[in-house]
């Protein structure tokens, strides 16, 4: 992709991250979804260059344990929150003041949580692939992964988590830091949603349903704008509307 670099940054903890950069003008921080990256997400099926000729500057964090950020085996390096702690560390790297904020899956969940949490003040925020249950009942969720992540090597093709454990194999994911860090993502108290003020888009597959609705994320945030394109989890990523509808929306939000 013509003008894409990566660099790397040292975190609060000193572990070492990946930021991909592409465009010009206002700064989007953006966020890639579980044992995926910032390239599978946003670089490979054309999403970040749709979103960078909008006028934008995107920030994509390689989160730790994915794409060619670290992976550390120390249980210190994961405290609760930390891959919210990881996106506030880019932000101080940055010295970043005005900027949008947004992800998908995974992404989505740590931005909401940074900002119900007043860790972070974006201007606009961006919340991709993610419902209701996502949020407040992510524990089951994750217990889905630490299965895939147990059971790993005895997971066969009849198994409803063989896709899970192709996908993980697929990304090259290290499974020990990987059952660490699912471990620092905690439930959210879905009434903090409402401390979540600022002009938002939440975009989701139409046949989208592994985080719960996302109908009734949009409706619970005060100043949500709620639009579908197609497409289920995993194939929403992979199509061009995705990224369409995100320049779109920024467009009518500047």
């Amino acid at each position: 992709m013509t003008g894409l670099k990566t660099e790397h940054f040292v975190s609060f903890d000193d572990t070492q991250l990946a930021v991909h950069r592409i465009g010009s003008g206002q700064p989007f921080v953006l966020l890639h979804g579980l044992f995926s990256s910032s390239d599978m997400n946003w670089i490979k099926w054309g999403h970040a260059e749709t979103i960078a000729a909008a006028g934008y500057e995107l920030f994509m964090l390689d989160f730790r344990v994915h794409g060619v950020s670290e992976a550390p085996h120390d249980s210190a390096k994961y405290p609760q929150n930390v891959l919210v702690r990881d996106v506030a560390a880019l932000v101080d790297h940055l010295a970043l003041d005005e900027y949008v904020l947004g992800g998908f899956s995974l992404g989505a969940r740590t931005s909401l949580h940074a900002v119900a949490q007043g860790v972070l003040h974006p201007q606009r925020l961006i919340i991709g692939g993610m419902g209701t249950a996502g949020l407040g009942d992510w524990t089951k969720r994750s217990a889905h992964f630490l299965r895939v992540i147990d059971e790993f090597d005895t997971i066969g093709r009849e198994d409803p988590a063989y896709f899970s454990r192709q996908f993980l194999k697929s990304q090259g994911v290290d499974r020990v830091a990987a059952r660490m860090l699912l471990q620092t993502l905690p439930d959210m108290d879905l009434a903090m949603l409402g401390k979540v003020a600022m002009p938002t888009l939440v975009v989701c597959g139409d046949e989208d349903r592994d985080n719960g609705s996302a109908a009734e994320l949009a409706a619970l945030l005060p100043g949500a704008t709620y639009v579908e394109v197609p497409g289920t989890h995993m194939s929403s990523v992979t199509k061009p509307e995705l990224g369409k509808a995100i320049a779109e929306w920024l467009r009518e939000t500047e």
